[in-house]
């Protein structure tokens, strides 16, 4: 028999939809916050040279590399040169620090297990300090580097090397400030939407250079519906791993309540085979993007003796090339356990079942408990680990007879992942709207009840 939740679930409609003004308000929220972002990719840093960076960066080779997919990720705001060009990759590379020296750095390792919300705040507050550190860096060495190409800035100088730090620096803080408000305000997670939005906004032009390409005739139509039928494998794909779960049974001993039995209960632990989300290719991506950006910019440029290394790193880490394909898919492993390391702890759960009695079948609890759940779990992520690598690494290997096109395996997992979390988000306030309607209702009862007193008739 289904659960009360479940029926709940199952007679949603858009009646119920309609009723729920507080999820239209975060809805309508959401979009004003999506649509500001769009806005800021279109307005340029002061003192660029639109017309000539844009030709520079759709150079005839097609070999961008890695500003392909920070392109991507910031909606097209990097070949435009606009403030939002940096997006939120600063942010997402200071969490991974943060989250790596709480994992080794006592002080921050006990301000995480023991700090409670409190603990939670100052690591917050440490990795906005860190997001203006890496901003300030990274965008002054894209600055020096433009200010180094000869017709890209109108004024070159110091001038322009500070606006173009304060401005993308700037960008960055207000991206960061931006998606913790629609987190906090809105609907989903505001800092993967930013990037999901970015995504998307870019999918119709990808997909008028692919059918360009064929009309052109440097694209066969077998090429073409190929890679349709690839997308729609990869989305169908990813859903269907992104839902699998293995349960693990949890029994309830019965107990003696006055004259009767209680307890008794069974309830399933589910473990999803991918715990980590679509967290380990952001945090992969943000990593090389970090270090390969600058050297992007100044390959062109008069370097010293000593940064010849950087044009051979830069040739190396294009999209497609083995060294790119290696360091992309160690870095998603390493993040696959590592973010499942840190949001499921099997020795807290182990200890929470065995307070409320619970206890897994033919399994001792406490510490044998936390040791299976560790097998169990790690097991599951070598699939999750082996199932993101291979959808975000599969197009890597076609980036060559693709006519450098980007949108590739990374971007489809991230806009199927958002926009899977994203609807049960909706689904769990329209949940939450029929249960307030139905206490409502049951209050309304209770005050016409027995103890109420019989209406008088006239």
């Amino acid at each position: 028999m289904a659960s009360a939740a479940e029926q709940l679930a199952a007679n949603m409609n858009m009646g119920s939809f309609a009723k729920a003004t507080e999820l239209h308000k975060r809805l309508l929220f959401t979009l004003m916050a999506l649509l500001v972002y769009r806005i800021g990719t279109y307005i340029p840093i002061p003192g660029i040279n639109s017309e000539a960076f844009l030709q520079f960066f759709q150079n005839p080779d097609g070999q961008r590399g890695v500003l392909d997919m920070f392109n991507m990720f910031s909606g097209g705001a990097v070949e435009r040169m606009a403030v939002f060009a940096l997006n939120v990759m600063p942010y997402i590379s200071a969490s991974i620090i943060v989250q790596l020296m709480g994992a080794v750095y006592p002080p921050w390792e006990k301000l995480k297990k023991e700090g409670g919300e409190s603990g939670r705040k100052q690591l917050n507050q440490y990795t906005r300090y860190l997001t203006v550190a890496l901003a300030l860096a990274q965008s002054f060495g894209i600055a020096v580097g433009l200010n180094a190409q000869q017709g890209l800035v109108d004024e070159p100088g110091l001038f322009f090397i500070v606006t173009t730090v304060v401005s993308l620096t700037g960008g960055t803080m207000f991206l960061m400030w931006l998606g913790e408000q629609v987190t906090a305000r809105g609907v989903g997670n505001g800092i993967s939407l930013i990037i999901f939005a970015g995504i998307v906004a870019l999918l119709p032009s990808a997909t008028a250079r692919l059918l360009g390409l064929a009309q052109q005739g440097q694209m066969s139509v077998f090429m073409l519906l190929f890679i349709a039928a690839l997308a729609i494998a990869l989305v169908v794909f990813i859903v269907f791993m992104e839902r699998a779960q293995r349960r693990l049974l949890i029994q309830y001993p019965k107990r003696q309540e006055g004259n009767r039995m209680a307890g008794g209960e069974r309830s399933f632990l589910p473990l999803k085979v991918n715990t980590a989300g679509v967290i380990p290719p952001i945090f992969a991506s943000s990593l090389l993007l970090l270090p390969t950006t600058v050297a992007q910019l100044t390959a062109t440029a008069d370097l010293p003796g000593w940064m010849d290394w950087l044009p051979v790193v830069t040739g190396q880490l294009q999209q497609g090339q083995p060294l790119f394909i290696a360091l992309y898919g160690a870095l998603i492993v390493f993040f696959c356990f590592f973010y499942t390391s840190i949001t499921f702890n099997p020795e807290d759960t182990a200890e929470n079942l065995r307070k409320y009695g619970g206890f897994l079948p033919g399994i001792r609890p406490g510490k044998r408990t936390a040791e299976y759940l560790d097998y169990v779990l790690t097991r599951l992520t070598v699939i999750g680990a082996a199932y993101i690598t291979a959808v975000c690494l599969l197009p890597e290997f076609m980036v060559n007879q693709m006519g450098g096109i980007y949108f590739g395996g990374t971007s489809i997992l991230i806009v199927v992942s958002v926009t899977m979390d994203t609807v049960a988000q909706i689904q769990s306030q329209l949940l939450a709207h029929q249960y307030e309607g139905l206490i409502k209702k049951a209050k309304l009862r209770g005050r016409g009840g027995r103890g109420a007193p019989a209406p008088v008739r006239r």
